[in-house]
């Protein structure tokens, strides 16, 4: 009895194994059928397609400069003495003034205890205005201390400091672009009229002055600046978004943007070699390898290989012909 229970249950074991085996071999099977093609082939692996922005590579000017900052100063400024020492009688005038050659601009008397002169009057020795006022009712001058300081006709300037570094891109006559913050969104225009012949040994700098157009006279003196020093201008150069360059094994590239060959309803990435130019202010100029209007990427680039497939999501508009 014991031995027909033991031969019943190899048999039902037997029985589950076989049942097993058939079970894996229709998994396999169906994973097989859904993998093959409509024609029972196996189907190719799916090609990866990359999202990317891109925008078109364009002509125009660069402009590499020297961003520096200072404050507006008079062109022309003198300053008005007395003729005598003694006490100030009288002030004829107050800041901001306009006075012509020869007015007066305070009265001075020399007299002293036991003494009486004739009171001196103090005139000034250009047109222009009073930009500063050191002269006080009541006051004992000599006539080394000065009464007044005029700024004469409508002359500006800037005085800068420029950085030994930079010195040997520094050259009369060179444009300006001025910004102040009094009047937001506006560029005033002027040039390099002066440098110093030295560089001062405490702090390494170079004094350079910079006359400034003042159309409207909305400049005034005593105002902050910025300045742009134009040092470089080219003119009719391909540029685009610095960032659209990328840098490997000692190469400079960029990706454009092609036909598929094998199917021209995709779009694929070309690596395309170029030589750089200056870079100024994220704008990138390119000397060799590209042509005004050719298709760049600029956004999803670093992924990318020759020949990758691409979905271009959007089109960033291109740099301006001024940048």
């Amino acid at each position: 009895m014991k031995r027909i229970q033991y031969k019943g249950a190899i048999v039902v074991s037997l029985v589950i194994i076989a049942m097993v085996f058939s079970g894996c071999s229709q998994i396999k099977a169906f994973r097989e059928k859904k993998q093959a093609g409509p024609g029972g082939a196996a189907a190719a692996p799916a090609v990866p397609v990359f999202a990317v922005n891109t925008t078109l590579a364009v002509q125009g000017q660069i402009l590499d400069y020297l961003a520096l900052s200072g404050d507006i100063i008079s062109g022309t400024s003198v300053d008005t003495y007395s003729d005598a020492a003694g006490k100030i009688t009288r002030v004829y005038v107050a800041i901001g003034d306009r006075v012509s050659r020869n007015d007066p601009v305070a009265a001075v008397d020399p007299s002293k205890p036991g003494m009486t002169y004739q009171v001196n009057i103090a005139r000034a020795p250009i047109a222009g205005i009073i930009t500063a006022l050191p002269a006080q009712l009541g006051m004992t001058i000599s006539q080394a201390v000065p009464l007044a300081r005029i700024a004469g006709g409508n002359a500006l300037e800037i005085k800068l400091y420029v950085a030994e570094r930079f010195i040997s891109k520094i050259a009369l006559r060179q444009p300006c672009q001025i910004t102040l913050d009094a009047w937001p969104g506006e560029v005033f225009r002027g040039s390099v009229t002066e440098i110093s012949p030295v560089v001062d040994t405490a702090s390494r700098t170079m004094e350079v002055r910079i006359n400034v157009e003042n159309p409207g006279s909305k400049l005034k003196a005593g105002m902050f600046s910025k300045v742009r020093i134009i040092t470089e201008e080219k003119s009719n150069i391909v540029k685009i978004p610095g960032g659209a360059m990328i840098q490997r094994s000692g190469e400079n590239y960029v990706f454009t943007v092609a036909t598929d060959p094998t199917d021209p309803a995709f779009r694929i990435a070309r690596r395309q070699v170029i030589t750089p130019g200056i870079l100024v202010d994220g704008v990138l100029e390119v000397q060799q390898g590209l042509t005004p209007n050719q298709e760049i990427i600029v956004r999803g680039q670093t992924l990318l290989e020759d020949g990758s497939r691409i979905n271009v999501i959007e089109q960033v508009a291109p740099l301006g012909a001024a940048n």
